[in-house]
């Protein structure tokens, strides 16, 4: 599914303009995006949790050359799947 295919779907679930849907999903993909920059996390029960987890440095290997290479630590997004999705996908 597609940005635009999402957004004609809550438009139509939720009887609303394209245009309403579309600020709704681009309000609350900006606000995620702002809480898990500043290192928060979101819990939407029975659907799941976005949080931000640390990845240690590594050390990794270039596949063309074989040489090791040094992989620094960093920040990236975690979604863990709630209850109620994981098993309705079952």
């Amino acid at each position: 599914m597609t940005k635009a295919e999402l957004v004609a779907k809550i438009a139509e679930d939720a009887n609303l303009s394209k245009a309403s849907a579309e600020k709704a999903l681009n309000s609350f993909t900006s606000n995620v995006t702002a809480t898990l920059k500043k290192g928060g996390k979101i819990t939407l029960t029975g659907f799941g949790t976005f949080s931000v987890v640390q990845r240690k440095a590594r050390k990794g290997r270039n596949p063309q050359t074989g040489k090791d290479i040094k992989i620094p630590a960093t920040k990236v997004a975690k979604f863990k799947v709630g209850k109620k999705l994981k098993e309705s996908v079952k």
